[in-house]
């Protein structure tokens, strides 16, 4: 690895939206070692918390990565709804008999604390930084899926 991708990892890992994103990815760790390991759907719940949990950070890294409008906003689409689901497992865990469902209003406070970071962050993003969409599902305000792509103009002969 060198020094640069050394910075970027560092300066991801000192964004406030990773760090929350951990704070709830490690406080998921402990409840989710409390469930019975022989209760086969509150494990199945388990397995989902922990992966939507690991999404908060793990997609955060990636878009930060990424550079390019759509695929930042691609990463906050899949963010979101890893977070909405987060928020409602508490209503699995408590349908399915879980001992210390009341544990989870904890993460839920942590993801409305998630949620503020998150809009911050994406109203961060680059909007110049852009290639058209052309599924029309993330593109920058203003720009559509039919529109002419502007580098089009740009003449390019290749080597000769």
């Amino acid at each position: 690895m060198d020094s640069d991708e050394e910075n970027d990892i560092i300066r991801t890992e000192s964004l406030l939206i990773y760090r929350k994103g951990k704070e709830i990815l490690d406080m998921i760790d402990k409840i989710a070692a409390l469930i019975p390991e022989n209760d086969e759907y509150l494990m199945d719940i388990k397995a989902c918390m922990l992966s939507d949990a690991a999404q908060l950070t793990v997609k955060v890294a990636g878009a930060e990565a990424a550079g390019l409008y759509d695929l930042k906003m691609e990463n906050a689409a899949i963010i979101r709804k890893a977070a909405r689901d987060l928020m409602v497992r508490q209503h699995s865990l408590d349908m399915f008999g879980f001992k210390y469902v009341e544990y989870y209003k904890i993460v839920r406070e942590l993801i409305e604390e998630y949620r503020l970071l998150f809009i911050d962050w994406v109203a961060g993003f680059d909007k110049w930084d852009y290639i058209i969409d052309r599924w029309g599902l993330f593109n920058p305000p203003g720009v559509g899926p039919f529109d002419k792509d502007p580098d089009d103009d740009i003449p390019f002969h290749g080597f000769e």
